[in-house]
């Protein structure tokens, strides 16, 4: 029998998680169908209103509405598959989106971009799982002990995402260019540590899954031999035709090659890996111009920063690449043709280990 994704009244069949992609590149088209094929989809609530009347005058209040919206039309197409979100800790008004989620059924809610504290407050007498993610040893020290100490619980789900994830990353620049595959893997085997001990505390399993570089059955085999329940991934689908992003959007991962794959610095600070293109190669001169507050992060201040985020990636998920940042992970460049969901789902079902 294969192996399967356990957290707690939740069984997925196939063990992978599609990590959630914003803006606008997964939402409930792709998820739903993640979902449907015995994986566990997950929709990004980053400006997830983007497409809806009203955006533009009032982000925020589209953005919840939405929320609901992409999960039930999720959950449509799962057809009784696992549905849920991912939502950023920097989000402004982050406790209001994990309200809109958990009030529209979502199954389970991913955040990361920080430590969720609070998080456990926010589901309190839902059936919403949660799942913290951590890079470190010491980001899942820091949220496991918090958690137990406030509120006498411990992670349905941990999501360890390493260095060769698409997007914001968790580490600093020193950080990723002196980090190895090597030396990444202790650091996961002292997370499941961790979570093993806090797991031990609480009667339970805390299921673990890896994130970051994961494309293929093989790199599935490998991150599950070190230990994990599963994995998680993002960069695949992409390239699939159930994605929510535009065409252009997804020629892009299939025309990049291995050198075009780059770290760049985002506007609010943090290194992001992303697809070089005209946008990334020009100047910060060259971007800066006055625009609209999209409401997006808590911590942006528009005075200080050269370009909207929430701007470059709803150009690129809409195919206006030239004024567009491409967010990916390390092996874009492996993409070769666009697949159905239902392909990648069965190459990742036929990889998974035996128990």
């Amino acid at each position: 029998m294969k192996k399967s994704l356990v957290i707690g009244d939740l069984a997925a069949s196939i063990p992978v998680i599609q990590g959630g992609m914003g803006v606008g590149v997964s939402l409930s088209r792709l998820a739903g169908n993640v979902a449907k094929c015995g994986g566990i989809g997950i929709i990004s609530t980053a400006q997830i209103g983007y497409q809806e009347p009203g955006f533009d005058k009032h982000p925020i209040e589209t953005n919840l509405k939405a929320v609901a919206k992409h999960i039930q039309r999720a959950k449509e197409i799962a057809k009784g598959g696992i549905v849920g979100v991912n939502i950023m800790v920097a989000t402004k008004r982050y406790e209001e989106y994990v309200r809109a989620a958990v009030k529209a059924g979502a199954d389970l809610i991913i955040s990361g971009a920080g430590l969720p504290t609070m998080l456990p407050t926010l589901v309190e007498k839902s059936k919403t799982k949660i799942a913290p993610v951590v890079s470190t040893i010491k980001s899942a020290s820091v949220i496991c002990k918090l958690w137990d100490r406030k509120f006498k619980r411990c992670p349905d789900l941990v999501v360890i995402e390493g260095p060769k994830a698409g997007g914001h990353l968790g580490f600093t620049y020193e950080e990723l260019e002196s980090i190895t595959q090597e030396g990444y893997e202790e650091e996961i085997k002292g997370i499941l540590d961790v979570t093993g001990q806090y797991g031990e505390k609480y009667g339970r399993h805390i299921p673990v899954v890896i994130a970051g570089g994961i494309y293929d059955g093989e790199d599935m085999r490998h991150a599950m031999g070190l230990g994990a329940d599963g994995v998680q991934v993002a960069t695949r689908f992409v390239t699939t035709y159930e994605c929510d992003a535009s065409k252009a959007y997804k020629q892009a991962y299939l025309d990049a090659k291995r050198e075009d794959i780059k770290i760049v610095k985002s506007p609010v600070g943090m290194p992001g890996r992303a697809i070089r293109n005209k946008f990334t190669e020009r100047g910060v001169e060259e971007r800066a111009s006055s625009w609209k507050c999209h409401q997006c992060l808590e911590r942006c201040n528009q005075k200080d920063i050269p370009y909207c985020i929430t701007d470059a990636l709803i150009h690129a998920v809409t195919g206006k690449l030239d004024q567009g940042l491409v967010f990916c992970g390390e092996n874009a460049w492996r993409a070769e043709k666009l697949e159905h969901v239902s392909e990648v789902m069965e190459e990742f079902a036929q990889a998974c280990p035996e128990v």
